[in-house]
């Protein structure tokens, strides 16, 4: 019976392996490295120390962890203290550094690079962020000029850039060249100059762009990017004749106050989109009566404005951000639903499938602050319900072909309303006329 002692050595010998403590190792340029239960692979092979303890001296190793060298590592050179050894998880809940990395992680030279010239600059920006108290984050308005000016691209790819902003101060770790193209903007933000500077929006709609025959004449068009929009400049006294013209016109309509200002630097959304609700689906189900239920869709109908300003440092000129974004339902093309049940076996549910139209535009313009800036989005959905015309409605009510979704030409006016008043900071309540307190000792 010897042939069953070799069997005895083998089992014993797999016995022997599965109860001693697992050795993990990785490989690294320098050859194989076993990872040691006291160190953290994060680190360089320092010693760990859990997030979740209490500071002081890192445990010591178990006695019963040793380094074992793994094939092929007995002419490897020596590891560098950076290189990377990942552990095996155990599972669960694991302190930070614990678990297996697959990509090489190094400490670093624990410097910024410097290898494009790259130097470090502190912008304060307290005198922007402390006169603006309509957001919770006004440093966000530089931030955004910034990324729009340089590109977003500049700051997540070589050379390494760092840009940091809080309500007191602007972080910016980059080029001496990008160091510039920063302190620009952020002059034109805290300069004391531009403080209370506004602008005014001024949102319309015509029925017909034929208003275009008289106005052509007293408009100079400018550049636009986006494909169906056009632009113009025209003088102040020119824009009010215009809008005059305009006013008299009965398919004229406006969308928000003509008073309504924004101050340089800052932003403001002017919206009409409200919910619009429709069936969309039906589910089956058989708790409960009529053995459906239906699943409601909403969908955001009418215009939603964003506008951004920011003055040079001139004030001759001013830039701005327009991001505009239309939605229209056209018509909802209902959906018959073959959905029987053993009460009623030929029952049919409607569904709604949306008919819809968008308009979206999102541009930069530049243009004197001496002039008048007018946007047309050609003929796009309406923004909002249209007029009641009884005469035009009883028409298109006799003949449904001619019952079309609305259109109009959508315009936007922006001039810069020069300085404007600063907010009052008092806080005492407003006082009213009143008459004094008289008596006349009951003689009247």
């Amino acid at each position: 019976m010897s042939f069953n002692r070799p069997s005895a050595v083998v089992f014993t010998f797999l016995a022997v392996a599965t109860l001693s403590p697992a050795v993990v190792f990785a490989q690294t340029d320098s050859g194989w490295k076993s990872s040691s239960p006291g160190t953290d692979p994060i680190n360089g092979g320092e010693p760990k120390r859990s997030p979740f303890a209490a500071s002081g001296p890192a445990p010591s190793a178990s006695p019963l962890a040793t380094s074992t060298p793994g094939p092929g590592a007995g002419n490897a050179a020596p590891l560098a203290s950076a290189d990377v050894t990942p552990v095996e998880s155990g599972g669960g809940l694991a302190p930070i550094g614990a678990t297996t990395t697959h990509a090489r992680v190094t400490k670093g030279s624990g410097a910024l690079p410097q290898d494009k010239g790259q130097v470090w600059r502190e912008y304060d920006i307290r005198p922007y962020t402390l006169r603006v108290t309509t957001t919770a984050r006004p440093e966000q308005a530089i931030v955004d000029w910034i990324l729009r000016e340089t590109g977003y691209e500049a700051w997540h790819s070589d050379p390494v850039g760092l840009l940091s902003a809080n309500r007191e101060t602007l972080r910016v770790y980059h080029t001496p060249e990008m160091q510039a193209l920063v302190a620009d903007i952020v002059d034109r933000f805290v300069n004391s100059a531009a403080s209370n500077y506004a602008f005014t929006l001024r949102v319309a709609t015509v029925g017909s762009p034929n208003w275009r025959a008289k106005a052509l004449p007293m408009m100079t068009p400018i550049p636009v990017q986006s494909p169906g929009v056009q632009g113009w400049i025209l003088a102040k006294e020119n824009a009010r004749l215009l809008l005059a013209e305009l006013g008299r016109r009965t398919d004229f309509r406006e969308y928000n106050s003509a008073q309504q200002l924004v101050n340089n630097g800052q932003s403001i959304v002017v919206s009409t989109m409200r919910q619009r609700s429709y069936v969309r689906n039906a589910i089956v189900t058989q708790a409960t009566w009529p053995g459906y239920q239906p699943e409601m869709g909403n969908i955001e109908e009418g215009f939603s404005l964003e506008f951004s300003p920011l003055l040079a440092l001139d004030l001759a000129s001013a830039d701005a951000v327009v991001k505009l974004k239309l939605n229209q339902i056209e018509k909802l093309l209902p959906v018959k639903l073959d959905l029987p049940t053993t009460v009623a076996p030929n029952q049919r549910v409607q569904v709604d499938v949306p008919q819809m139209t968008s308009s979206n535009l999102h541009e930069r313009f530049r243009w004197p602050t001496d002039k008048v800036l007018l946007l047309s989005m050609g003929v796009v959905a309406t923004p909002g319900p249209t007029k009641d015309n009884p005469v035009t409605d009883a028409v298109k009510d006799a003949v449904p072909i001619l019952k079309t979704p609305p259109r109009a030409d959508a315009l936007l006016f922006v001039d810069s309303a020069g300085t404007a008043a600063p907010a009052p900071t008092a806080t005492a309540p407003p006082r009213s006329a009143s008459l004094p307190q008289q008596t006349f000792q009951g003689r009247y």
